[in-house]
């Protein structure tokens, strides 16, 4: 699989790396056994880029991966920290980095953390001096090697971007969420900061496996937050309606049947689709078993996608998602 550089790091990753949410929480049980199974699948399928948080599970997405890391070399994790307390730019202290900093790396069994990001912080904290002044103590502490951020909006991208020493920008990207297109990755690209796309699979609507009929468990956040009660409805089937994804999921399939790819299901493409946009370093599906975990990482060895597929794509965003979504995030 690819590998591409990323961002101000010394570290090449996967195009296709793993988001690990699922393995902590908020997506139904996953017993430690499977969780294992599926960070030895991707790393058997040239996976070398994990995700993670210091939320997913209380830490026990992190603390899988780190009882996996003893036994296994040359992957990088990021995590993320910032929601252990309330969403308030007050919190976003240097003692809670660094309380924050050192609970993740005894979860994951390392003295320094690959990279850190900050997991999707209010507006003022992306915009603060102090923010970047407290992230460059723990690089000079040796606490972290580098740092980014997950962000939600293209603004809040955007003035992270200009910072100097960001490492990387981890935001919502798929076909059914292309504003980071317009202003986002060129900008990354010319910074040279690395671009992690989450939610690639719109929360599993680009598999075209899901129709109105189809339900999740309670615990399941495609279940509890489709009206963003617990947290950034974006997060969330990319924010869109789900009748109107389920439909559009649909032509996304009839698309690929169309103009091709053929070999590859609607999810590989949707992965390949991602990762095949210029300034995309890498993309960070989930899996909650080993067959997933497989078919996610196939797509990092897909040939380039016929140009109509892309033209079919922001058809379909324009005609479904545009006005509900672009001007939101």
């Amino acid at each position: 699989m690819e590998q591409r550089r990323l961002g101000r790091t010394d570290h090449d990753v996967s195009v296709i790396g793993l988001g690990t949410w699922q393995l902590g929480a908020d997506w139904g049980d996953v017993s430690e056994g499977d969780a294992l199974a599926v960070l030895e699948a991707s790393v058997e399928a040239g996976v070398t880029f994990f995700d993670t948080a210091d939320v997913y599970g209380d830490g026990r997405s992190e603390q899988v991966i780190g009882t996996f890391l003893k036994e296994h070399d040359g992957i990088t994790v990021a995590t993320k920290m910032g929601r252990r307390m309330d969403q308030v730019p007050q919190n976003y202290s240097l003692d809670n980095f660094r309380a924050w900093t050192d609970r993740s790396r005894r979860n994951l069994g390392v003295d320094t953390l690959d990279l850190v990001q900050l997991h999707c912080p209010p507006s003022a904290t992306v915009d603060a001096d102090a923010t970047y002044d407290a992230l460059d103590t723990l690089v000079e502490e040796g606490a972290i090697a580098a740092y980014g951020l997950s962000v939600e909006t293209c603004d809040q991208a955007l003035s992270a971007i200009a910072r100097p020493h960001v490492a990387s920008i981890q935001i919502i990207l798929n076909a059914f969420r292309l504003k980071p297109l317009d202003a986002v990755l060129p900008a990354a690209q010319e910074a040279g900061v690395a671009i992690i796309a989450r939610v690639p699979l719109a929360s599993g609507l680009l598999s075209g496996k899901y129709d109105e009929r189809t339900t999740f468990a309670a615990d399941d956040h495609r279940t509890y937050n489709r009206d963003g009660s617990a947290f950034d409805v974006g997060e969330t089937f990319s924010g869109v309606d789900y009748a109107t994804g389920v439909q559009a999921a649909r032509e996304f399939v009839e698309l690929i049947d169309e103009v091709g790819p053929t070999g590859l299901s609607p999810a590989e493409v949707a992965l390949a689709w991602a990762w095949q946009q210029p300034g995309v370093t890498t993309v960070i599906p989930g899996a909650r078993n080993a067959g997933q975990a497989r078919a996610n990482a196939a797509s990092g060895d897909a040939d380039p996608l016929p140009k109509p597929l892309f033209k079919g794509v922001r058809r379909i965003y324009d005609e479904h998602f545009r006005a509900a979504v672009h001007g939101r995030w």
